[in-house]
This record gives C-alpha cells, sequence and structure tokens, in this order.
C-alpha cells in the first residue's frame, strides 16, 4: 500500500484535493492511504508516508521539509498549482506515484 502525504498550510483546503484522489485511487482498483495535515504536523507524519506533497501556497517552506524528507528518505514535491486549483485528484495521485516509483 502506497502511503500519500499531504501538507497545507491548515491541513483543511488539500481535504477536497485527498477525497479527489481516493476516488481516482478506487477507480484503478489502487491501494493508497492519502492524508493531509497542516504545516506544523508534516514532520512527524513523514516517517509514516511514502511521499510528501506540498500545497502550492507552501512552495516557501519546501526547504524546511527537505530536511526531514531527506532523513526518512521520502520524495518530496511542490504540487502543481494547476492541478490543485482544478482539484485534479488523477493527475496529483498520478504525480505522486511517479515520485514514489522513481524514488
Amino acid at each position: 500500500m502506497k502511503k500519500i502525504l499531504l501538507a497545507c498550510s491548515a491541513g483543511m483546503s488539500t481535504s477536497l484535493l485527498v477525497a479527489k484522489m481516493e476516488e481516482a485511487a478506487k477507480s484503478r482498483g489502487l491501494e493508497v492511504s492519502i492524508w493531509a495535515v497542516s504545516q506544523d504536523k508534516a514532520n512527524a507524519d513523514m516517517e509514516k508516508a511514502d511521499v510528501l506533497l506540498i500545497g502550492p501556497q507552501m512552495r516557501f517552506l519546501k526547504k524546511k521539509f527537505e530536511k526531514t524528507a531527506g532523513e526518512v528518505g521520502i520524495p518530496l514535491e511542490v504540487i502543481d498549482s494547476m492541478a490543485y486549483g482544478r482539484l485534479d485528484g488523477e493527475a496529483v495521485l498520478n504525480r505522486a506515484l511517479d515520485l514514489i516509483g522513481n524514488h
């Protein structure tokens, strides 16, 4: 099972995106665990994840999370702002799976 962590400012704006990603995964028969947390909880949750995706509004925090992501050995990327804005769960899910597969 792939574990995908999303982080945003308060952990709320990504909850709709998580639901869309879960729908996309279910329609493809994929077993994934996807959850969203606020920025202050992301470091703690990284240990349980295979990838961390950061909301575009938190782009400036990428360097802060890179240290922990490197220590726990997971890829990290800022979510594409177009996919985020459109709540394109399929695109974001595909990118997360690519990052996990290439890691």
